[in-house]
């Protein structure tokens, strides 16, 4: 009798330890991917000199800081910039108060001629977007766990921290992995609405709303989905059913849409309180050379309830997208856009195994009948972005398309609920494999692509700017100089907004001479060389094969 009291008494107290040995495990598994990731952004951002974007976001979030003024870079909306402002603040930066020039020269000056240090200002705004990102990659695993589990969850979690794009951009000073970050948290909070502290949860979900509209205006696409996201959640009443004695459907749907409108008005809240951050009075004055919109795009821009200068941001995004740019793809150069260079851009920029998952994922969210409801969230969102970005005029890289790989690594967790024996094992298989293709590229992430296309020293023969080259190997390249060609005249063609001298580097232009006095090293920028024309063109045309490359981004010749 005693044993047999004693044997339940045993298995009672066992049970509930492996629950508890299996949320510890989640949980290391979690720290271990998160510290992973911060390892590789922070070494990436120590490494790289700045990009062709960042110093005009650095110059205006001095400019907030220091002068309080929007006239610098309005294209783009202040809440990137003020999160970048946080880490800079630490730094004290100098601005001549006198100066006067457009943002690129305000960059430049900020980073290069007002005594400021290049290195730690650029380290101190890219460390709050590298922050950031890693409290994305926990949204992306609690998001993944509520729809399938903590095994889920850590698949997701997986994807997100391994993705070469998401840290790429997640460790630069730049907008595009913030804005879509913000983006998830608003969905997510919609789905967490459907069940639980719905008035909350919406809430929250318009401030994270406003903060992505107020990041990057390619967001704006979206509200639509969040409001019919909010309103689903708002009539649901985070609930699977009405209660006794609820409100009249015809009330619920009133209630719903007016929640739904009080999300987009938290949204837009937000936004101008951004902008009344800065500057308190909103001073501004409309740019010189403002681009005229007409039709249906001036409507929209004119009825928007945002501030002056968010509509007038719009305007000039507009007048880009009227711009004829060149572009880059498979070795062709051209001019204007293709609609199929983002799917072709994320085809080689993507981890194969990647890939995989996320076909896998999205048709499990479909084929699965719990999870039907999260395509809505999860499989939309990115479809829309990714069509609307499929008809931009500029073709310059990835990252315009940075969402596919933040929001299908949470719709890539329904793997694991497919009823098929193999299928968490042959999940997590692809997921070691997304890890050592991610692994094998540091901390050169920019250029990677996959095994399929050669790996990162053969991007820049199939993509170029920000997939390759942004201007981001200028000190490595400066080291690469010193220790293997001292002494050796350099004649530098440069695709950034870096300062070679800054670095060290002792280089002249080799497109203001004849090429008959061009003699020595002939380095050239990737994204140079992909779109070389005229004099550059035949001057690598008689300079022979490269001799050498340095960061997969910019290649070195020798001319006799």
């Amino acid at each position: 009798m005693t044993v047999q009291l004693q044997e339940p008494s045993t298995g009672a107290a066992a049970l509930p330890q492996r629950p508890q040995r299996r949320r510890w495990v989640v949980a290391l598994l979690v720290v271990v991917l998160l510290a992973q990731m911060a390892g590789a952004m922070v070494v990436t951002a120590v490494q790289q000199t700045p990009t062709i974007d960042e110093p005009v976001y650095v110059g205006t979030a001095v400019t907030y800081l220091e002068q309080h003024s929007l006239r610098y870079n309005p294209e783009h909306p202040p809440v990137g910039k003020l999160i970048m402002a946080a880490g800079l603040a630490f730094a004290h930066p100098h601005l001549d108060p006198g100066f006067r020039g457009n943002q690129s020269e305000l960059g430049r000056h900020v980073l290069y001629e007002a005594g400021n240090d290049p290195y730690r200002l650029m380290f101190l705004a890219r460390l709050p977007i590298i922050l950031l990102t890693l409290l994305f990659a926990l949204v992306v695993f609690a998001f993944a766990r509520e729809l399938t589990g903590a095994g889920g969850g850590v698949l997701a979690l997986a994807l997100y921290a391994f993705s070469p794009d998401v840290i790429t951009h997640g460790s630069l000073a730049t907008l595009d992995v913030p804005a879509i970050g913000f983006l998830l948290t608003t969905v997510w909070l919609c789905w967490r609405a459907r069940s639980s502290r719905p008035i909350l949860h919406l809430a929250l979900a318009g401030v994270a709303l406003g903060a992505a509209i107020g990041t990057r205006m390619s967001v704006l696409p979206a509200v639509p989905v969040v409001m019919l996201l909010a309103f689903l959640a708002a009539r649901r009443g985070g609930s699977a059913a009405p209660p006794e004695g609820a409100a009249p459907r015809s009330d619920r749907w009133v209630r719903a849409a007016a929640v739904a409108v009080g999300v987009a008005g938290v949204a837009v809240a937000v936004v101008w309180l951004s902008y009344l951050a800065v500057d308190p009075w909103l001073r501004w004055h409309e740019p010189t050379g403002m681009p005229q919109i007409h039709g249906v795009r001036a409507l929209f821009v004119d009825l928007l309830p945002l501030p002056e200068p968010y509509r007038d941001g719009m305007r000039i995004q507009f007048g880009f997208e009227d711009s004829t740019f060149s572009g880059f793809l498979f070795g062709r150069l051209y001019q204007g856009s293709l609609w199929y260079y983002l799917p072709a851009a994320l085809l080689v920029k993507t981890p194969l195994a990647m890939m995989v998952l996320w076909i896998a994922g999205a048709a499990a969210v479909l084929a699965v009948p719990r999870l039907r409801a999260a395509a809505l969230y999860l499989l939309v969102p990115p479809v829309l972005l990714l069509a609307i970005a499929m008809t931009g005029a500029r073709d310059f890289g990835s990252r315009y398309a940075i969402f596919m790989p933040i929001f299908l690594a949470v719709a890539a967790a329904a793997v694991v609920t497919v009823r098929w024996r193999w299928a968490p094992l042959t999940a997590g298989v692809l997921a070691a494999t997304v890890a050592v293709s991610s692994v094998r590229t540091f901390p050169l992430y920019l250029p990677y692509s996959n095994e399929a296309f050669g790996g990162p020293s053969k991007t820049h023969l199939r993509l170029h700017d920000s997939n390759v080259d942004w201007g981001q190997d200028l000190g490595r390249l400066a080291d690469h100089l010193r220790e293997r060609y001292p002494g050796e005249q350099v004649w530098l063609v440069y695709k950034g907004a870096g300062v070679p001298s800054a670095y060290g580097i002792d280089s002249k232009y080799p497109l203001s001479v004849p090429a008959s006095q061009v003699h020595g090293l002939l380095v050239v920028s990737d994204s140079s060389v992909a779109k070389a024309t005229g004099r550059l063109q035949a001057l690598l045309a008689t300079s022979g094969d490269p001799i050498d490359e340095v960061g997969h981004s910019i290649s070195i010749y020798r001319r006799p």
